[in-house]
């Protein structure tokens, strides 16, 4: 049962996006330059001398600046960003004027892989997220093995661009505070159309992945940068939620340098360096990385011993139009490996109920402190026409569900390979 809401009309994603006209290409290349004033950056470009649009452009994602880095790259080309619909809030005129893309984050979404093959058709640039997410961890992301399809269709140029740095200076967990932190870009041809032709989609998905491969933590330490804000651990505990020390869930925090976890009292540092050192006792993980993916495999090891559920009170929040969201009021989201994501409650009169099958959503948006509703953590679940924000009552969870999402989804692929095949 879907939302009742009466006669107001949504916003129809289901749209091409216009060529971009040059004056606002040069004026995107110009505001950009000006962003980055005073910011330490490179772009640096490899097998790209010769290549001209039309090619599809694959990005990792750590935060807006990632836009502004990729413009430089692009100069005075026309380029087309794929851009999730909350990118659209308040604004719908001017991201159509920009000749952006609209969709909901983890649909099936037809129209827009229609608007993909337009822009390349037309000779442009076709910029994306594969991750469609910011990097919770500065490391790689979930990558759809529908990609391979994707760009084995479309038969342009692949180039990748890998931002370093990026979530160093502004982490998605604590993007109010940016760190001084040099940003080193990288625009790499991976794939030229004529490789393409004679190529699989596993290959191209095998190809990709390799390129896409990048640790910001490891950038840190390979280029020696030290990062001495007194804060540069506040807001670390929303990904590193569970403590290797005590094993205890949802009780970690973070206060100046430090992490910590309040139910057994442990403490850990992070360093200038990158690293993370116990103030006492063992250092079980000094990387972050290993610490967050370490989170993962717990998170795995409950869906195969049968003792992962999810169920909390919720607030509700659903975005049907580009220029408010609507309270929905309070309600409830249930997360489990047979029925998937599940939102429930009440608006206008009548019930509604939200379902989203494991093998309907590959991954979960979520936001920390999100700033356009108010600053908490989020989860968006989305369908083909509505995004529902939904603000839980327990604290520090929305990672997990993260994992929980894509590994339950990997898990229906193995267990339906016939539906897999038609998705």
């Amino acid at each position: 049962m879907d939302v009742n809401y009466k006669n107001q009309k949504r916003y129809k994603t289901a749209k091409y996006p216009i060529r971009q006209p040059l004056f606002i290409t040069g004026l995107i290349w110009l505001l950009s330059r000006i962003m980055l004033i005073g910011k330490k950056w490179k772009v640096e470009k490899i097998n790209m001398e010769g290549l001209k649009p039309p090619y599809m452009m694959l990005s990792n994602h750590m935060y807006f600046i990632d836009f502004e880095l990729a413009a430089m790259g692009t100069g005075m080309h026309r380029v087309n960003n794929v851009v999730s619909i909350d990118g659209y809030y308040r604004r719908p005129w001017l991201l159509e004027l920009i000749g952006a893309i609209c969709t909901r984050k983890f649909t099936m979404d037809m129209h827009l892989i229609k608007s993909i093959y337009k822009v390349i058709r037309r000779g442009d640039v076709l910029s994306m997220y594969p991750e469609a997410r910011y990097s919770p961890a500065g490391v790689t992301s979930y990558l759809p093995e529908s990609l391979g399809r994707l760009v084995k269709r479309a038969g342009a140029p692949v180039v990748v661009v890998i931002h370093h740095g990026n979530h160093l200076h502004s982490p998605f967990w604590n993007f109010r505070n940016k760190r001084r932190v040099p940003m080193h870009t990288v625009m790499k041809q991976v794939l030229t159309a004529e490789q393409l032709k004679d190529m699989s989609p596993e290959e191209i998905n095998d190809v990709i992945r390799a390129e896409f491969a990048y640790d910001d933590y490891r950038y840190q330490k390979d280029n020696g940068i030290l990062i001495k804000e007194k804060f540069r651990a506040e807001g670390l505990h929303k990904i590193l939620y569970q403590c290797p020390h005590c094993m205890a869930e949802s009780k970690m925090a973070s206060k100046g340098t430090e992490i910590f976890c309040t139910e057994c009292g442990k403490r850990w540092e992070w360093q200038e360096d990158g690293y993370l050192r116990a103030l006492e006792g063992e250092t079980e993980f000094d990387h972050i990385p290993d610490w967050f993916m370490w989170e993962r495999e717990q998170v795995r090891k409950q869906i195969e011993n049968g003792e992962y559920s999810f169920c909390d009170d919720v607030d509700i929040y659903s975005m049907p139009r580009c220029w408010r969201f609507e309270y929905l009021g309070k309600g409830r989201l249930t997360h489990d490996p047979e029925c998937g994501f599940t939102v429930e409650g009440f608006y206008n009169g009548r019930d509604y109920r939200i379902n989203r099958t494991p093998l309907q959503t590959n991954s979960l948006h979520v936001e920390y402190d999100y700033c356009y509703i108010k600053p908490f953590d989020c989860v968006d679940i989305s369908t083909e026409n509505d995004s529902f924000y939904c603000y839980p009552t327990k604290d520090n969870v929305i990672t997990k569900l993260a994992f929980a999402t894509e590994i339950l989804y990997e898990k229906a692929l193995r267990e339906t390979p016939k539906k897999s095949a038609r998705n």
